[in-house]
Formats: structure tokens, sequence, C-alpha cells
């Protein structure tokens, strides 16, 4: 970490620079190696003072990587941070990945005090430090507010912590096209309803006025972009385009969109309504009333929110209550997270009920609580009865028993997803439904419907009464592995949620049938958009881009919960791809709980699909989260080269995928196995850093094999250095996408249960069993 300029003057009792081991990460950028690749080790309180020459906002930029050295395990640091008198972080724990803290404060001493505190019987770190004047007119001194309508005053005496920075469009916005070197991340990732939309991109319309916002508000490329609700896709429809965003409950929250009409033409006018959660933010917007000229001239709008106990945030816009057509569109957006009563922006420092005032509102509800608890108790017992009584009509069993949530009582699958026989979706997960219901929406499990077939049974298209689309997994009733597996993904999928993991809608087990009921995706199976089919080709930005996601969604079942979750069967036949090709990782029915606090592994008997097993786990039947980074690190190379995992096809030295890419790999010309389709359409650093990547991730020794959390950071950084030179045309995509809806129900090779070779010979005939092989207990 470069903090030795004579402007920075660092005080601490004991600090020391280390460097990061060879092994953890490359060097092939500066990027790497002056952020991440050093940091400084704070073994006592320590404090970092900066001479401030102009007063007033500045950013403050923490930089941080927790790698491992021969010296220090960074991810066992647990320290705070304050400036001047906010808290910025209490007791923070980074455990993985790089994460960049930023900060807004207004500065009115000469100097500004960064204080570092470590908790007890652990350090501070830092691997970079960024503080830098803002322009006056970036933050305002007020702002209006919602919920209720307001003015909030005074806001220049608050600090502020980005929470959101997001550009509109389906593209990244890099810090080097930033006058204030910011970056924002493409809203992909937080839509809701993605067939809603259509991304649009014309930079040169973008057009600053005088008096208007200038490029230090935002640059050309978020305010030339945006995401646009399409009325071609259903002129009648009442639905908003909303995306969703993690945040901590009970702070304010200053949001800032960002609007530039760079679509609207003569004979369409463009108006809409923005709203926050459910507040009506503006109403009837219409841009040509708010800018001197309508037609490419940015506009922003700032909004003050407070959420009391939600943890998200949905920002949509929609149709207006005068226009003929919905119509919507949003070129950016910013979320900033305002200091607290405590002046603090850590969610361990919300105040609890204090004043006198609270605590007679506390006394008051206690005491309506206790008479309403016996209302509610008599209510209850009244339903159950009634409750035994139908279910027993309807011949429901409930003597399955088994743990949910991770908790240790026994719950029946009936108190946890039964809410009566109703056949339609409703909440979209938790149903038990009946048997009869997944015949009619399957039409009696009906071929021309099959989707799948693996060995836990076939997979069909089915439709319930609500047209929700659903994927129905029907076990076959011999299989060794069904019951297990069955109860096993149950449990799993009940206990997370997550943009990047298919999701449970429901079950049945009822007439000896086992059938679980995921989410529909459109485009079935990313094994079947590599080979062994004629669906269209991905491109490299697409196929990096389902790499991260599909690394988004194991990093969270690695570490989303106080025991990490493994998924124990990673491989491309697994991964799942909605209408716009998110990736969505899928089937938990050999996942495995991590090990305990004091554990390094899980000792059990060896699952999982030939050809991406952990050769660690393989011979010592010892399972850890490393085991299914080794798993993507085959599927990594699978999406690279195109081809099978195992192929007895081809000449001897390509059987095995990952031998032979490893092979190329580690001469430096990896680009000798690039899939023919993606010749010369890969940038060099791109392929370079995807290669290294790879190649951590297949490690002899799972401790040599990076987290999740690295992958993915790793994953994100080759997809920014491919850039945006490779978008797709916006009518050729559209009608790529449409194509492909309309022959997504007819995958059949390599469906959810499939291994990853459709060109097995007869050569494995007795290791294999419908292109899968399972070692059992």
């Amino acid at each position: 970490m470069a903090d030795n300029s004579s402007s920075t003057i660092l005080s601490t009792p004991n600090h020391i620079l280390v460097n990061m081991s060879s092994s953890s990460i490359s060097s092939n950028s500066d990027l790497d190696l002056y952020l991440y690749q050093t940091a400084r080790v704070l073994n006592g309180t320590s404090h970092y003072t900066f001479p401030i020459k102009k007063h007033g906002r500045h950013w403050i930029r923490l930089h941080f990587f927790p790698f491992v050295n021969e010296n220090y395990n960074l991810s066992t640091a647990k320290f705070s941070v304050s400036a001047q008198n906010f808290t910025l972080l209490r007791d923070f724990q980074p455990q993985s990945g790089s994460v960049v803290k930023e900060y807004s404060l207004n500065i009115t001493s000469d100097n500004l005090v960064l204080t570092f505190i470590p908790s007890a019987f652990s350090f501070a770190f830092l691997n970079a430090l960024e503080v830098f004047s803002l322009p006056d007119e970036l933050i305002p001194g007020s702002a209006k507010t919602i919920d209720p309508p307001g003015e909030y005053q005074n806001l220049w005496s608050q600090a502020l912590e980005t929470a959101a920075r997001v550009n509109m469009g389906n593209q990244t916005v890099s810090p080097l096209n930033d006058t204030l070197w910011r970056l924002w991340v493409s809203d992909e990732t937080y839509l809701k309803h993605s067939n809603l939309v259509t991304f649009v991109s014309n930079i040169s319309a973008v057009n600053y006025k005088s008096g208007g916002p200038t490029q230090d508000i935002a640059p050309p490329s978020v305010y030339g972009t945006a995401t646009k609700l399409d009325s071609r896709y259903n002129p009648d429809t009442t639905a908003n385009v909303t995306w969703s965003f993690d945040v901590d409950p009970g702070f304010e929250y200053l949001v800032r969109f960002h609007f530039c009409d760079i679509v609207s033409t003569s004979q369409l006018k463009l108006v809409f309504n923005v709203y926050i959660n459910s507040w009506l933010v503006a109403e009837n917007l219409d841009l040509s009333n708010l800018t001197s000229t309508s037609f490419g001239a940015p506009y922003f709008m700032d909004v003050i929110t407070r959420l009391s106990n939600s943890r998200i945030i949905n920002i949509s816009v929609g149709r207006s209550t005068i226009y003929a057509y919905p119509d919507g569109i949003l070129n950016g957006l910013e979320i900033m997270k305002i200091t607290n009563s405590r002046g603090s922006l850590d969610a361990m420092d919300q105040p609890s009920i204090s004043s006198s005032k609270g605590k007679v509102r506390l006394i008051v509800g206690l005491a309506v609580g206790v008479f309403f608890t016996v209302v509610v108790l008599a209510l209850v017992l009244f339903l159950v009865c009634r409750r035994r009584r139908r279910l027993a009509y309807v011949g429901h069993s409930t003597k399955d028993h088994f743990p949910m949530n991770g908790g240790g009582s026994s719950q029946t699958m009936e108190s946890k997803f039964s809410h009566g026989i109703a056949v339609v979706s409703c909440s979209k997960f938790g149903y038990r439904f009946p048997f009869v219901a997944i015949q009619e929406s399957t039409n009696n499990f009906s071929e021309s419907l099959l989707i799948g077939v693996g060995g836990f049974g076939k997979v069909y298209k089915g439709v319930l009464r609500d047209d929700t689309k659903v994927a129905v997994k029907r076990g076959v009733s011999q299989s060794q592995q069904g019951l297990a597996e069955f109860y096993t993904e149950i449990e799993m999928l009940s206990q997370f949620r997550h943009r990047h993991l298919v999701s449970l809608i429901g079950y049945c087990d009822e007439k000896n049938e086992r059938i679980i009921i995921y989410e529909y995706m459109e485009n079935g199976t990313l094994k079947n958009h590599l080979y062994g089919s004629n669906l269209p080709t991905l491109s490299w930005r697409q196929k990096l881009e389902i790499c991260i996601g599909s690394a988004r969604g194991l990093h969270y079942l690695h570490t989303g919960s106080a025991k990490a979750i493994i998924h124990r069967d990673v491989k491309s036949a697994n991964i799942l791809l909605d209408e716009n090709f998110m990736a969505k990782v899928a089937d938990f029915g050999l996942s495995k709980t991590g090990p305990e606090i004091d554990q390094t592994h899980v000792s059990t008997a060896v699952k999982g699909s030939f050809g991406y097993l952990d050769p660690e786990y393989l011979t010592r039947q010892q399972l850890t989260e490393k085991s299914d980074v080794y798993s993507f690190g085959v599927v990594m190379f699978e999406i690279l080269c195109g081809r099978p995992v195992i192929d007895p096809s081809l000449p001897r030295e390509m059987v095995n995928l990952v031998e032979w890419a490893m092979k190329w790999q580690k001469r430096g010309e990896l680009e000798k196995v690039v899939d023919p389709c993606l010749v010369d359409k890969i940038k060099p650093d791109s392929l370079k850093k995807f290669g290294e990547t790879a190649e951590k991730c297949l490690a002899a020794h799972g401790v040599d094999r990076p987290t999740m959390g690295d992958v993915l950071w790793n994953l994100e950084y080759a997809l920014q250095l491919q850039g945006d030179d490779e978008r797709h045309n916006l009518n050729e995509e559209l009608s790529n996408h449409s194509e492909i809806t309309v022959s997504s129900t007819q995958f059949s090779v390599g469906s959810m249960g499939d291994l990853a070779g459709v060109s097995m010979s007869k050569v494995f005939s007795k290791m294999v069993r419908a292109d899968i092989m399972r070692f059992t207990d």
C-alpha cells in the first residue's frame, strides 16, 4: 500500500507492510500490482492524517483485498474505521474478494483524520486509500422526501456511503470513462423482469447544456445508455420495470435518478411514472418540460427515503396516468446511505428504543400484543383443527419429517409449505402441490413436454392454472438415490433465495411420487449452448457473464449462512439460463453442509459427476468448498473450449479436457484450445486472466485454490478487460432471443441431471449410465 507520501501522516504504535504471495493473484496489470498485492497491517489504533486544501465534500475510498501469505491471513482481520466524528465501519471483517467502500464527507477543518481501531485480539489492514475533493454541486444541501412528503434539510452535515451506482442499458462504465473515477456497474443483475425491457444506446445524442448537469454528475456513457420499458412486447401491460437493491434497514437513503431522453421520436412522447417501493416519486414525468431541449438533455432527480424494516429498495418506472401506451426510461441510478442519529453508517450501530416516548410506545405495544396473542392463539387452534379435517379429506400425507432451514427441530413438510390445495403458484414458492394439479400442468406428463432426463428421473415443462411456467422434476420410484436427494434438495432450496440460484416453487410426495417444481428456465442448460445442439453460439461476453452469474450463486452458497453449503455437483448441465441468458445454479440433490468452524473438511463418501470431481476429494473422501471450486474450473474450460469434459472420439491426448487445456495453459498458448466460434474474438488480456483463474481453480490441493469470491473478482476483471466492443446489435439480439424462446422447450440432451459428454463411447459403458456416473455411499 502506498501511504508514505509526505502530505499524508500515518501514526500507529505497530504496523507492517505485507506482500501478497506470488500464488495468490497474478500481476499482469497495474491494478493488481499497485492496489492489491500489498497491504498495511495495523496492530494498534492508527491514524491517517490528510491536509485539506479546499474545504467541502471529499470522497474517501477504502480498498480491501484479504489475501493470505506466509505470515498473515487478512480474512481474519476485524476492525472499525472512523472519520472525523462519523463511524464508517464497525467490527468489519472482509472475507474474500476485493471490497471497495466509498464515503462522502463534508470536511470543514484543515485536516482529515481516518482512524483504524482493531477489535480485541485482532488487527486492521488496508490495501489502498483514496481521498480527493468533489465539486460543490455534486451533493445537494437538501432534497425532497417521500414517506411522508417533505424536505430534508442540512444534508451537507451528514456523511454518505455509496450503496449502489448503476448504469442502465446493461453496460458497465469503467472509472477511466468517468471524470471522478467512478465505477458504474451494469443494471442487468438488478432487473426483476428483464423480459419487459430493451437496452438502448445512443451516446452521441447526449447534449450537456449550460446550466444543466455536467459530466461530473454523470458521464455521457451513462446518460447515453438506458433501459426502456418496451410496449412492443405487450401494449396492454400494466407492469413496471423494477430494479431491486439490497440495503441496510433503518437508514435514510439519498436516491439519485439519472434521465436522458435518447429514444423518443416526434410521433411518440416519453411520459412515465417513477416509484421507490410503493411510493410515487414522480407522476407523469415529461423530460421535455424539465430540460431546455427535450432530446439528449441530461436531467437528474434526488429523493430521500427511509427504510424501517425492509432490506430491499425497489426502483420502478412505468405507465403514466395520461399516456395511452406503457412507457418508461432510466439511464442511471445512485443510492447513498445517510448517517443515522448516532453519526454512523454501520448497520451494527442502529439505535435502540431509548427515549421516554419510545418506552411508552413499547409498554403500550406489549400490552396490546398480549391481548392479541391470546386471540390469535385461539384462532390458530381453530384453524389447525379445521385444517386437519380438510387434509385428511384430500389425502395428504403428514408422516414425513425432517429438519428445515437449518434448525434443530423437526417439522412436517405440511406445516412448512402447505397453504391448502390451490393449483396456482401465488408467491411462487413454498407450496405442497396435489398430484392431480401436477398432472394437469404437464398434460399427464406428456412426452412432448419432456425437457430432460437425469439420474433422479425426468424433467417436464409445466404450466400452472395462473399461466406460470414451471419445470417439474419427477423422481423414478425405483431410484436408489431418489429419496435422500429429494429431501436434501427441498431442504436446501428452502433455506436460501438468490438471483443466481434456481428457485423452488413447490413439491409433491403423495401416491409414492417424489416431484420437485422449480422456476422454468427458458434457455435450458448451459451445456446445450456449448456443444451437442444447434442452438445459436454464445459470444465471449455472454459466456463471461454466465461464468460470473454462476460464481455469484456458488459464492452465496459458500458464504451466505453460518455454515457453508457445498454443491457437490457443479457442471455445465446444472447451470441453467433464463430468457435473458442469466445463469442460475441448479440441482442441489447432492449438496452437503460444510465443516464446523473448528474443522477443515467433511468426511463423506464420494458423490458427483465423472470428469468434474475434485481429485483430492476423490482420493481422500474429504469434502470442502474448494471441491466446488475445482468443478467450477472444469466448467470454465468447458465454456472456453466448447467441448465435452470427456470425449473418447478425439485423439488420446485430447480425450480429457482438463489435461488437454492445462497443457496449453502452462505453455502460455491457451488460444490454441479456444472454441473455433470464438477465435480472434477474445482480447488477449481477457483470455489470459480467464485462463489463469481456471488454472488456479484446478490446483491439485484445495488449499492452493482460490475461494469462489476470489474467482468471482477475477472473472469480473476479465470481463472489464474484454471491454464493450462485442455488443450485439439490438435488433439482432432481440431476434436471437425470440428464436431461442421458440425452441427452448425442445432441449432434451443434457438437462438437469445429465453429465457433460454427448459423445461417450462404449469404452465408458461400464462406468456411466445414461450419460451420468454418481459415486454412491
